[in-house]
C-alpha cells in the first residue's frame, strides 16, 4: 500500500489489518510511515463515527463499549 485511503470505510479496514497483521505496532508508527499525523486520523474517523481503542489496537464504531 503506498498511501491511506481517503474513504472512511476502507481506511478504517486498512488501518485496522495493518495493525492486526502486526505490518505496525502502533497507529503511531503507522501514521508516520505513511506521512500523517495519528491524531488527524482519529479526528478524520471520529467525524465517521469511528474511535481508536488503544487496548484492542484498532478503530471501532463510537460506542461500542457501551452496548449491551
Amino acid at each position: 500500500m503506498d498511501f491511506l485511503p481517503k474513504d472512511p470505510a476502507i481506511l478504517v479496514s486498512s488501518v485496522n489489518m495493518l495493525l492486526r497483521d502486526e505490518e505496525f505496532d502502533t497507529l503511531e508508527s503507522l501514521c508516520y510511515s505513511f506521512n500523517r499525523e495519528a491524531q488527524e486520523v482519529k479526528d478524520y474517523l471520529a467525524q465517521y463515527g469511528y474511535v481508536f481503542s488503544e487496548s484492542q489496537k484498532q478503530f471501532r464504531p463510537i460506542g461500542y463499549d457501551t452496548a449491551l
